[in-house]
């Protein structure tokens, strides 16, 4: 597998090259006829939002407590995307964020591009609304100012309006704040770095719109728009609000519904243009396992309300599409999408990999010149009981809901310690992994699992084998019913099945996601290390 690989960054000249010419071989949107099929990205960007910088489209996403965070994709036609880099290198306050902190950290970013600078707001429903800037997406972000400090402030979006004046649109989470399903509007400075109102509630959605959040902030034709979910997240709908003034009142319109689709809760994201005058929507479904995934929708104006989807009833609103002719955006580009696949050998690790918290420097090694990854064992927290404990686990995300993905490691531990292993792992509220480790007869391999992770279940072993080799390939295979089995082979040729189907679980606020794991089972001055020669999806 490696072989082919290296053949294909040998073409490419640059392992950047590599990365931006990737093209999944288990999920790809763009159709080749000039049509696409939803979902454009069969993974977990959850709360997507897009803006366009003249014929160039920026992605952002909610990260978590993942780092590094706030990924940034790239498009040049609205379909093929890639990953071009991350905002965020380490989450603060660092004592916080070096633990597993699940679902907590980066809430529902906005990115928009104003003065020739590239700003990202989001929200830590712990902390507040937060803001960063850029000339170059791809490179170094600021770091995060606190705009707006508040517990359970959420969602948050800016509005530069035609005057100077500066807005921020935000919403509330209810574990923190202690109310939901309203939307708030406060002025800010005109640099776009502080509040300088307090918030006023522009839109009470509790009759109509339970849950209302994830606003978007526009103007257009005169009018102040805001568009919105409601209902939900796996059950609700798109609506927009429309006002002359920007503090209200506001009406209120359905502009996107499920309706005959099969794309449950189609809501949440971006309304963008193209140079050519044409208007679409992104939106993320949400798909358990797989994550909240992103759609692309056609979008219309009528009676200066926006209709999204196609409405083939003419109710007003529209449904989702599941294929639709690609935007028209003045060319045509080729085929692309986020990297998933990866061969080490770039001396750094590929975009598509995250850390479960805030990382320590020494975690690992990118061996440009042996092209492989070393992951060195990370002593286990006093308090271990099981992964969703670890802050050391590296992780992807589901590329879409039918692939297989398979990685050659060396496991070489410390000659010192037993109990060390590495972990090639599915993660989620419950998890899964095939288990390598030294103990005192010798290697051995098992097929484990974690029911209820969340809540202090603890692993099992489904099935076990002794084994002298210290080299495997580690392969595991998804089904759209989200099972997943686990085998191995000592040749790369023949693998055996090892325990028993397991079903993955989302996370916390997150789809599933694949990785690795090396971990000791005591702290001293020194450990072992997994060797990882190669990582593929097919």
């Amino acid at each position: 597998m490696k072989n082919s690989v290296l053949v294909l960054i040998l073409c490419c000249l640059s392992v950047s090259s590599y990365s931006q010419r990737y093209v999944s071989k288990s999920w790809v949107a763009d159709q080749g006829n000039g049509t696409y099929k939803n979902p454009i990205l069969y993974a977990d960007y959850s709360d997507p939002d897009v803006c366009r910088a003249g014929d160039d489209y920026y992605m952002t996403a909610s990260s978590f407590n993942t780092v590094p965070g706030l990924p940034i994709l790239h498009s040049k036609d609205m379909v093929n995307w890639t990953i071009i880099g991350h905002a965020i290198d380490r989450l603060k306050p660092d004592s916080v964020f070096s633990l597993a902190q699940h679902g907590n950290g980066v809430w529902a970013p906005s990115i928009r591009h104003h003065n020739d600078e590239f700003y990202i707001y989001y929200g830590d429903p712990d902390y507040g609304i937060y803001v960063l800037k850029t000339k170059d997406p791809a490179g170094q972000w600021s770091d995060p100012v606190l705009v707006k400090a508040g517990k359970g402030l959420i969602d948050s979006c800016p509005l530069w309006d035609d005057d100077g004046k500066a807005y921020l649109v935000y919403a509330y989470a209810g574990s923190r704040a202690g109310i939901k399903s309203v939307l708030s509007i406060a002025e800010m400075n005109s640099e776009g770095t502080k509040a300088i109102s307090p918030g006023r509630i522009i839109y009470d959605g509790h009759e109509d719109d339970p849950t209302v959040e994830g606003p978007k902030f526009h103007k257009r034709n005169g009018y102040y728009y805001i568009f919105a979910p409601a209902g939900g997240v796996a059950t609700g709908w798109q609506i927009v609000l429309r006002s002359e003034n920007v503090f209200g009142p506001y009406e209120r319109k359905v502009v996107m519904a499920q309706g005959k689709s099969d794309v449950n809760g189609p809501h949440q994201g971006a309304w963008v243009d193209t140079p050519t005058g044409e208007d679409w929507f992104y939106h993320f479904q949400d798909a358990g396992a797989f994550g909240r995934i992103v759609h692309l929708q056609p979008m219309a104006w009528k009676n200066d309300w926006p209709v999204i989807g196609i409405d083939k009833e003419n109710k007003g609103w529209g449904a989702p599409v599941t294929t639709h002719r690609k935007p028209n955006v003045g060319g045509s580009y080729p085929i692309l999408t986020p990297a998933e696949s990866d061969p080490f050998d770039s001396g750094t690790l590929g975009l598509q990999w995250q850390w479960h918290a805030n990382p320590m420097d020494w975690w690992h090694f990118a061996d440009a010149g042996t092209g492989a990854l070393h992951l060195y064992s990370v002593p286990v927290p006093d308090d271990y009981v099981s992964l969703w404990d670890v802050p050391n686990l590296l992780l992807q995300k589901f590329p879409s809901n039918r692939f297989t993905a398979t990685a050659k490691v060396t496991f070489r531990p410390s000659e010192a310690i037993t109990g060390e292993r590495f972990g090639f792992v599915v993660m989620g509220m419950s998890y899964a992994l095939l288990s390598f480790e030294k103990t005192e007869q010798g290697f051995v391999l098992s097929q484990n699992e974690c029911l209820k992770a969340d809540r202090g279940g603890r692993e099992t072993v489904n099935g076990q084998v002794s084994l002298n080799d210290s080299t495997l390939f580690f392969q595991v295979s998804v089904t759209p019913d989200a099972q997943c089995v686990f085998s191995y082979s000592t040749d790369g040729k023949s693998f055996d099945t090892l325990g028993k189907p397991f079903t993955a679980e989302k996370g916390k606020w997150i789809g599933a996601k694949m990785g690795f794991v090396c971990s000791r089972p005591v702290k001293n001055n020194d450990g072992g290390r997994a060797i990882i020669d190669w990582f593929e999806v097919e």
